[in-house]
């Protein structure tokens, strides 16, 4: 499992999560899938053992730690339950990251406290008309005097139920694209904010997706997250590191089909003989195996790269793309594996397969990261 390339915090790290995540949510998981209940329980029980400020530094009462062990922790969760790690990857990465890397001091000390005791955040980027093409968002932020009016709808907001703080964007120049936008850090129980639809989902149920509403809301100057017209940079620089969150995801539930796979194989008889015994059988988990290996490298590689304050788009993209197709790949391999009980609600491979098909689309679809990773390979040529 890689763990002697892990420090020893990173290792009892590892340990810490894999145990709760043993005891405290697979025994549960099902059952956050089949209601579609968001975790409150588990998720307050996280926020008690820090990994709710996984990044904010410990004088802002986080746990300070790098993205390595946020991507073994990631890979533990969501090898559970995959709804769970949406939920501390929204948090964490879409949510506290950017405020830690762009928030003023004023900011960090108002809102990162509170964002690790108990207040979820989630990030409101993408709208109705407006997914892929982040430049093209309609929401608009309207300054007068002191504070800006905003008006619009976000929506496919993971934690957007139950989130207290919000990262949002919006057009303050709409006579541009990329350089009109601009981050704001809201409270979302201010005046003007109300919650649109919820979605039902194929998978990760256990999360709240829905809408937010912005109807002539009041937020103020101090509220902007870096400079007017750079939120765009905010934004892509956030979803840079979100990807290498949804890389570790992407590995653990294909990680969880690998291990429910080999296990039934082991337990089901065909033509008077366990069905590990059959080399087709064999080959699908040689191959399921061999993937997630080369996904986990690749997502602990650029963990590693940022770690190093190195440049790391290029890699976070490549470890999103192949772990979240390799998981697609394993899961579908492992309804095969099951048979016709893979297709029950009996077994846990039908919820893993629904889960893996999201880490293909949300933080950049495979065809924006093929884009990504194309224009790195090609602007180093240069």
């Amino acid at each position: 499992m890689l763990s002697s390339s892990l420090t020893q915090e990173q290792r009892l790290i590892k340990n810490l999560v894999s145990e709760f995540a043993e005891k405290e949510i697979k025994p549960v998981a099902s059952e956050i899938d089949r209601n579609c209940a968001f975790p409150a329980e588990i998720v307050g029980k996280l926020f008690d053992l820090g990994f709710m400020g996984h990044f904010v530094e410990e004088r802002y009462g986080g746990s300070g730690l790098d993205y390595l062990s946020y991507v073994v922790a990631i890979e533990e969760i969501s090898r559970a339950c995959a709804s769970t790690g949406a939920i501390v990857m929204a948090h964490n990465s879409l949510a506290c990251v950017p405020i830690i890397d762009f928030g003023t001091e004023e900011q960090k000390k108002q809102y990162l406290p509170r964002m690790c005791r108990g207040a979820v955040g989630c990030f409101a980027l993408s709208e109705p008309e407006s997914g892929s093409d982040a430049a093209g968002i309609k929401t608009g932020a309207v300054k007068k005097g002191g504070v800006y009016i905003l008006n619009g709808t976000k929506s496919w907001v993971t934690n957007g139920r139950e989130a207290e703080v919000a990262v949002v964007f919006a057009k303050t120049d709409k006579t541009k694209r990329s350089g009109g936008i601009t981050a704001f850090i809201i409270d979302l129980d201010a005046p003007g904010i109300s919650l649109g639809k919820s979605e039902s989902k194929l998978g990760i149920r256990g999360t709240s997706t829905s809408q937010i509403v912005f109807e002539n809301c009041e937020v103020p100057e101090s509220r902007v997250l870096g400079k007017e017209g750079e939120g765009f940079k905010v934004a892509m620089e956030t979803l840079d590191a979100g990807r290498i969150g949804v890389a570790a995801q992407a590995v653990g539930i294909a990680q969880a089909v690998l291990d429910s796979s080999t296990r039934y194989s082991r337990e089901r008889e065909a033509f008077g003989k366990k069905i590990s015994d059959f080399q087709a059988i064999q080959f699908i988990l040689a191959d399921m195996a061999t993937g997630i290996e080369a996904s986990r490298l690749l997502t602990y590689k650029a963990a590693l790269i940022k770690d190093r304050g190195e440049k790391y788009t290029k890699h976070s993209s490549m470890a999103k793309l192949y772990a979240s197709e390799t998981a697609m790949r394993v899961a579908t391999k492992g309804i095969q594996v099951h048979g016709g009980n893979g297709y029950t609600t009996d077994y846990p491979v039908e919820r893993h397969f629904r889960d893996a098909k999201i880490t293909e689309i949300y933080e950049g679809t495979s065809e924006i990261q093929r884009i990504v990773i194309a224009r790195q390979v090609l602007s180093e040529l240069l």
